[in-house]
């Protein structure tokens, strides 16, 4: 059975707590993994570039020089795109990139890129932690304490503590998420995921369900 190594909010090893086979231990699938990464790049997309063609720019109207006899090229509008100040041929224009994904392949990857972090002893489990003010420097000392200095790592935690989001959001390495608002690129991109004992049962309550 999988488990997860815990640790005091002093960063000392204390003892394993199993995972759930529901949310830990499903099979790798590689292909909806990449089909959600995919959409889920897509919908990071604005799609607000603009640019304007020769209808849009201003100017135009009159010919700018007779059709024959000045020995120029000849020209029938200063908005060409081959001029300069011209509209520009095949412009780009207000684009919708979104990719809809079924929620339960939204599932599927989350599960699948769970299961396999704790095949691969990443997932780790920590008290959970209260800070009266936010103390950036405590929370860097106890990841490195745990090993973890200089890895990138995704720390869940439940509820809202601004003094535990506070003292987090200064780590470079390290970002901080709600457990029920985990998704599956979070996880592809984080070396470790740390939680707390109240995430994972968030975790398993909303997942493993």
């Amino acid at each position: 059975m999988l488990s997860a190594v815990v640790f005091d909010k002093e960063g000392n090893q204390k003892d394993a707590l199993p995972l759930k086979e529901e949310l830990f231990g499903q099979k790798l699938n590689l292909s909806v993994i990449h089909q959600y990464v995919k959409a889920y790049l897509a919908n990071q997309r604005q799609g607000t570039v603009k640019k304007k063609n020769r209808v849009e720019v201003r100017g135009g109207g009159a010919k700018p020089w007779r059709q024959k006899g000045t020995g120029r090229a000849r020209a029938g509008t200063n908005t060409s795109p081959i001029w300069v100040g011209g509209g520009r041929a095949f412009p780009p224009v207000p684009h919708d990139y979104r990719i809809d994904i079924p929620k339960k392949m939204k599932r599927k990857a989350l599960l699948s890129t769970l299961s396999a972090m704790a095949s691969e002893n990443r997932v780790k489990i920590i008290e959970e932690i209260k800070l009266d003010a936010p103390k950036t420097k405590v929370v860097a000392e106890l990841f490195d304490k745990m090993g973890m200095g200089g890895s990138k790592v995704l720390f869940l935690s439940e509820g809202k503590d601004e003094n535990l989001y506070k003292s987090c959001r200064n780590l470079k390495d390290l970002k901080f998420r709600r457990a029920c608002l985990v998704n599956p690129y979070d996880l592809l991109i984080c070396d470790f995921l740390v939680m707390t004992k109240t995430a994972l049962d968030s975790l398993t309550e909303v997942f493993a369900g």
